[in-house]
This record gives C-alpha cells, sequence and structure tokens, in this order.
C-alpha cells in the first residue's frame, strides 16, 4: 500500500470511528429511555414508514392502506424503505440502518475530496469532522429521516463536479442531480443556482443539461401525483412551502418572501449568514484582482451555495432540527474549508495574516458548537418524548381503535402502528384539509365548521389532537374524554394531548378504554369529568 493510500484509509477509519463513537452513544441513550427498542426522535419519521409499508403490503401510496395520499415528501426515501421492507420485512429500524450506511459512505467520500487538499491525517480528520458536524449529521443520522440521502447525494455531486475530466465521474455528478430532486425538493434551488453561475460563465449547453437532469424527475412525479391528488407537489410541500402567486394577494407574499423569510428571519441569520459572508469574502478578493469570468470560475462553488442559502431561506423553512439546511451546510464547508487550508496548515500565521476570515471562521465554529448543543437536547428526551406520547397513542389506538376513523395532528406513528382510517387535520394525510393550511393560514371558523360537518358526516369516532392548533375552534359537538401529559417535552409541539369523543354517544366508552389502558408510567392521564 502506498503513503498516500495508507494516509486515506488511516483518516477515513479515525473520522468513521470518532463519528459514529458519538452517534452510539446517544442511540444507547435513547434506548435507556425508551425500554430498549429505538424509537425516533420526531414523528415525521414514522410517516415514511407508514407510507413505505403501505406501498410494499398492500401498493398504496398513502398515510394510510385504505387511499392514496402524497404526505411523504421525499419520495424516492420512501420508496427505498418501501424496497427494504418487502426485502427484509416490516422494521421500524430500517431507516436506521440505511442511515448508517449512507453515513459511511458520506464519510468515505469527503476523506478523498479533502485528500487533494490535504496531506495531514489529522487535518483530513478535522476537516471530514467539522463538515459532518457543522451539518449535525449525527442527529439527522438518528432522526431516522431522508436528510442524510440528501447530504450523501451532494456530497457525491460536489466531489464529482472538481473531477469532472474523467467520464466516470461525469456519470457521478449527473447520476446524484437525477436523484436528488425526488430526495428533496428543495434540490432545484441547488439546479437552479448550478444553471445560473454557468449561464454567468456563458456555459449554455452544460446549464440546460443540469435542469433537464434535476427536473424531469421531478415533473414526472408532480404529472403522477396531479393525476392523484390534483396537486402537482406532496402535501407537505403544499402546506408548508411559501407560494406566490400573481393575483390581489402578490404584495403580501412578495413581502412575506422578501422580508418576513428572507430580512427578517431570526434563523437565517443565525445558520446562513456567515457563511454567505465568509463567501462573498473571497468573492469580492477575487473580482479584485480577476476578471469577471475568472472570479465566477475560481468561486463557482461559493456563488452557487450562496444562491442556494438565500433561495431557500425565502422559499422552503430554516428550522426543524437543522435538518432542511443540512445539505447546504456540507456544501459550505466542502467550498470553504479548502479556501481556508492555510488555518490547518500554519494557523498562528494564518489568523495573524487573515484576521477577518480568522474572525469569521471562529463564528462559524461557535455555530458548530450551539448546533451541536441543539441537537444534544433533542438527542436527551427525543426519543423519550416520542415514546411516551406518539408511541403511547399508537398502542392505545391499536387496542381499542385500530381500524377506526380518527382525527388527528400528528400522523406519523398512529398510522405505522395501527390501520385506522385518518383525517389529518394539517393535511399531510389527507387532502381535504389543504385549503384551510396551505400558504400558512391559521384556523378560523370555516376550518372549524368545515371539520363538525365533515367528521359527522363521514362517521368519525375519536381525535387526538392539540388543542393549542385549533385556537379555540374545537368543534363544539366534540366532547373531551381526556388530556395525555408529559414533561420535559422537546421535540413534540406541546407536553399535552387531549383525546375528544367525535361521537358523543361513545364518550363513556371512551373515558373507560382510557382508564383501563396500561399506559407509560411518565404518561399523566386527566380524565375530562
Amino acid at each position: 500500500m502506498s503513503f498516500s493510500s495508507n494516509v486515506r484509509l488511516k483518516s477515513f477509519l479515525l473520522s468513521l470511528v470518532l463519528f459514529f463513537l458519538i452517534s452510539f452513544g446517544y442511540y444507547l441513550h435513547v434506548l435507556s429511555e425508551t425500554e430498549g427498542h429505538y424509537v425516533y426522535l420526531i414523528d415525521d419519521a414514522y410517516i415514511h414508514l407508514a407510507m413505505a409499508k403501505n406501498f410494499a403490503l398492500y401498493d398504496v401510496w398513502g398515510i394510510t392502506k385504505y387511499e392514496f395520499s402524497s404526505t411523504s415528501s421525499s419520495p424516492l426515501f420512501t420508496y427505498l424503505l418501501s424496497i427494504l421492507i418487502k426485502l427484509f420485512g416490516n422494521n421500524d429500524q430500517l431507516p436506521l440502518y440505511c442511515n448508517s450506511i449512507l453515513g459511511i459512505g458520506i464519510i468515505y467520500i469527503l476523506n478523498r475530496y479533502y485528500a487533494d487538499f490535504f496531506k495531514n491525517t489529522n487535518n483530513r480528520v478535522i476537516a471530514v469532522l467539522f463538515t459532518v458536524f457543522f451539518a449535525v449529521l449525527h442527529l439527522q443520522l438518528l432522526l431516522g429521516m431522508e436528510h442524510v440521502f440528501h447530504v450523501f447525494l451532494l456530497v457525491v455531486n460536489i466531489f464529482c463536479l472538481s473531477n469532472l475530466k474523467n467520464r466516470a465521474f461525469v456519470f457521478g455528478f449527473y447520476s446524484s442531480l437525477l436523484l436528488m430532486g425526488l430526495i428533496r425538493f428543495e434540490s432545484m434551488f441547488y439546479f437552479v443556482s448550478l444553471a445560473f453561475v454557468l449561464v454567468l460563465m456563458k456555459k449554455w449547453k452544460e446549464a440546460v443539461a443540469i435542469l433537464l437532469v434535476g427536473f424531469i424527475p421531478i415533473a414526472i412525479f408532480c404529472y403522477v401525483n396531479y393525476q392523484h391528488s390534483g396537486y402537482l407537489f406532496p402535501n407537505s410541500v403544499v402546506v408548508k412551502g411559501t407560494k406566490l402567486t400573481f393575483d390581489s394577494g402578490f404584495p403580501l407574499h412578495l413581502k412575506t418572501i422578501m422580508v418576513d423569510n428572507f430580512l427578517l428571519n431570526k434563523s437565517f441569520y443565525k445558520i446562513g449568514f456567515f457563511p454567505v459572508m465568509l463567501c462573498l469574502i473571497f468573492i469580492l478578493r477575487d473580482f479584485k484582482k480577476k476578471n469577471f469570468h475568472d472570479t465566477v470560475k475560481s468561486n463557482f462553488l461559493l456563488i452557487v451555495l450562496s444562491l442556494v442559502m438565500i433561495c431557500h431561506s425565502m422559499f422552503a423553512d430554516l428550522k426543524g432540527a437543522f435538518r432542511y439546511e443540512a445539505y447546504i451546510l456540507t456544501g459550505f464547508s466542502m467550498a470553504l474549508i479548502p479556501k481556508v487550508s492555510g488555518l490547518f496548515k500554519d494557523f498562528w500565521h494564518y489568523i495573524k495574516k487573515e484576521k477577518l476570515i480568522s474572525v469569521l471562521v471562529l463564528i462559524n465554529t461557535f455555530l458548530l458548537l450551539y448546533k451541536f448543543s441543539f441537537a444534544h437536547l433533542m438527542l436527551d428526551n427525543g426519543g423519550k418524548n416520542i415514546y411516551e406520547q406518539q408511541i403511547q397513542s399508537a398502542r392505545f389506538l391499536h387496542t381499542y381503535y385500530n381500524t377506526s376513523k380518527v382525527v388527528a395532528n400528528d400522523i406519523g406513528a398512529i398510522t405505522y402502528f395501527t390501520n385506522i382510517h385518518l383525517l389529518d387535520i394539517v393535511g399531510l394525510g389527507s387532502k381535504e384539509m389543504i385549503p384551510f393550511n396551505e400558504n400558512k393560514k391559521t384556523v378560523d371558523q370555516d376550518f372549524e365548521n368545515f371539520l363538525r360537518d365533515y367528521t359527522q358526516h363521514n362517521k368519525y369516532d375519536i381525535a387526538v389532537i392539540y388543542d393549542e392548533w385549533f385556537h379555540g375552534h374545537v368543534p363544539k359537538t366534540w366532547k373531551k374524554a381526556a388530556v395525555l401529559k408529559i414533561s420535559n417535552s422537546m421535540n413534540v409541539s406541546q407536553d399535552e394531548v387531549s383525546v375528544y369523543s367525535v361521537n358523543p354517544e361513545h364518550l363513556e366508552q371512551l373515558k373507560e378504554n382510557i382508564r383501563q389502558f396500561g399506559w407509560n408510567k411518565n404518561v399523566r392521564v386527566i380524565i375530562i369529568n
């Protein structure tokens, strides 16, 4: 084995061991609080599992086995899980295993990528670990969601982008683009930014190729989705995304996008502002020395990722365990670390020479520590919270209402572990509710009236909901049976879940079922008299 190969193997193994030691430590901690079975830190992970289960076992693309519902915001990840369920059986740990394999792939590719910039093992390990922890990858892995896959594809894409003279890397570049859009629809920002910067360089063919490869799979999905649901995108994208329409509401929508989502968005300043500032300094420096074309070429990734960050802030979401922006933070690290390689090679000389850049690097390091501490809080209580609230609710429904009609707002665990018929008040699992939730609408009297009439007409049995989400608009015909309360809530929206009898005639039976059920000892059950 050559010296360079030995260094590469050593740095890969060292990075891998350190990353997975931390991840495994948190995994064991969650097990200690969830009676020995790993529980994901957010309920959304079970949405993927529920859809994958229904597609694998019943050939239904839906949150329940009874009808189509475009609930998954990551069609490709859900489809991958459905294949794994067909091959290995219905196992709720499959997302964890899948993410672990992808995590190994990320560290391997990052190690190869940084090998071009650092010959020293320690420097390479620091670069890899900074990248994965800047994106809080250990948290993403344990969430059991699609974000590790998204990061993996971006890492592959950037690595191949830096080696496009080789045909194999050209294939890898376009293949990763092809898959990326169906893992997360925010990848569209990346496609458009890549194409825009290539147009600035007058590389029209490459720009068109990227747009075609990136958007054709999305267009096919949108066509199929529209045939079934009447919407182009999954319900979650329709409900949570920011919509820009050219009607009478255009000024307000524009103000929301430009001011609320971007200029006054605290999350942008905590997450994206300082990496963008660091990119801007390098771009402006080169602009003073080089012509426009050469400046764009030498700062290609910096420009692309800064545009992606801005677009993401304006049109998507910058919260939720840093998971939505994990791919951008990974990209920033891959673009900026080579630019500050002198900091690794001669630390004291570099900080004396580059004071402003060193300050911004320090701020970004503080951001890493901030995100790491936030991730710690989620990992400390997250699995416990979901186990005590969503999993206990699912167990109760499975015992007494396994095939009943249920109204709910957190829909992952209760649909994965049961066979209920669902009305999701948020609209992720029920398209009937989308008009009341899209474009960040607030709950009103029309919402209450529709919910009352719809649940009566369709003979729904019970509701398991957060009262606070209704803002006083819980239908008056529903009768509250109990409140389920947990403590130290971190990863759930509210610490109290209310259980209602939608059919008042069944109220006393519901109360008796709640009394008889063996709730977890940390769930405080309050029966309403």
